[in-house]
């Protein structure tokens, strides 16, 4: 059921997104919680019929397949299409593919007359003819976990700077502002990667000392733990980590903890993501004694959320957009640092780890508030309302 006029007429309020636990000064908090209570602002456009379970999504995600982010990410959508009751069809696409690959997993979903489709996008201008495509079908699109450049999408996605800024800070303040630090980025080309760059290049600027190795522009692990793993065993093994001082990671962590214990290396500081193997790691020191790190929030929960925020645009609600955000129609994600290296960060690291089953190579934030209804076990069962 397509309502071309009236969702293409929406006009977004200009305001920063208020959630559960914001931090303030820019978005919602994305630090991990089990129990969210909502603070969103409630919609003041009139809903113009009653939610029912008529409309059909489809979801696009064409990278990182097996990393633990992006499989947590497409759970939580199938999660929320299934908690809202408003969903009678979700249509997921989960497979690798370059942009021109997801390009036309964007065109397979218009082709099904799907409602809206919401993608994790390879390319920030790539996917733009299929995403006119899709407007020109009345098809509302939301980017999650990273922005686009089509004026007619809605973006919802982590702050990507804030996220390198803070980790990277805390790193080079945990070193006395002196040394090498490894440089390990995510997927080369993804505009969450390319932001995280701004990020880092932002707090090594007020860090001149720090020494980026082994270039400038760091090495990419392309988010997967295999591609990890070897990358930190060949810097293990060529002898540049007696020479390395601290280590930054893109989300790929646990795996670098592991590699260093394997070599029967001394720990250096490092900053991972909130995975639950990560989290684990820093509060224990008797399995990883010496290990000195700090989690950034990045909430994989925006796969949810984003199919929240399709189905508010289906309806007609207002929604409330960061006017500080560089692209228009953009929700953003505030995240959270915690560390272990005092008792308030062991403390608040320890209260992300609260939900029983849970896979350890995802993040621990399962939910966001006033984004998402699921449950966290729902998410972990992985769920859609047609499966």
């Amino acid at each position: 059921m397509k309502r071309n006029g009236l969702v293409r007429s929406f006009v977004a309020l200009a305001a920063v997104a208020v959630i559960a636990g914001a931090c303030g000064g820019g978005g919602a908090t994305t630090a991990p919680t089990t129990a969210p209570e909502s603070t969103a602002p409630e919609s003041t456009a009139p809903e113009t019929q009653p939610p029912a379970t008529t409309w059909k999504i489809g979801y696009s995600n064409a990278g990182g397949v097996g990393n633990g982010f992006r499989e947590e990410q497409v759970c939580t959508a199938k999660a929320e299409a299934l908690a809202s009751g408003q969903v009678s069809e979700l249509t997921v696409i989960h497979q690798n593919a370059d942009a021109a690959g997801q390009l036309q997993q964007i065109r397979d979903l218009i082709a099904k007359d799907v409602d809206a489709i919401v993608f994790n996008p390879n390319d920030p201008a790539a996917l733009n003819q299929a995403l006119e495509e899709a407007k020109a079908a009345g098809i509302i699109t939301v980017s999650v976990d990273a922005y686009v450049t089509n004026p007619d999408t809605y973006n919802l996605y982590n702050n990507q700077v804030e996220y390198a800024y803070l980790g990277a800070k805390w790193l080079f303040e945990q070193m006395g502002g002196t040394g090498n630090v490894y440089y390990m980025r995510g997927f080369a080309g993804h505009p969450a990667d390319s932001d995280r760059h701004i990020g880092f290049q932002r707090a090594l600027g007020e860090y001149p000392n720090i020494t980026v190795l082994p270039t400038i522009d760091g090495v990419h692990t392309g988010w997967d733990p295999a591609t990890t793993t070897q990358l930190i065993s060949d810097w293990l093994s060529s002898g540049q980590y007696d020479n390395t001082q601290g280590i930054w990671t893109s989300g790929m962590d646990s795996q670098v903890v592991d590699a260093i214990k394997s070599a029967g290396k001394e720990f250096v500081p490092i900053v991972g993501a909130d995975l639950g193997a990560f989290v684990t790691q820093l509060l224990d020191p008797t399995g990883f004694p010496g290990l000195e790190g700090a989690a950034v929030t990045n909430t994989a929960a925006v796969g949810g959320a984003g199919v929240n925020l399709a189905l508010k645009l289906l309806n007609g609600e207002a929604v409330q957009t960061d006017p500080s955000a560089s692209q228009p129609n953009t929700v953003l994600l505030v995240p959270v640092v915690a560390e272990n290296v005092t008792d308030a960060g062991k403390t608040l690291l320890a209260s992300w780890q609260s939900v029983p089953g849970l896979d350890p190579n995802w993040p621990l934030g399962l939910q966001i508030g006033g984004w998402t209804t699921y449950t966290p076990e729902q998410a972990i069962t992985c769920k859609g309302p047609n499966d």
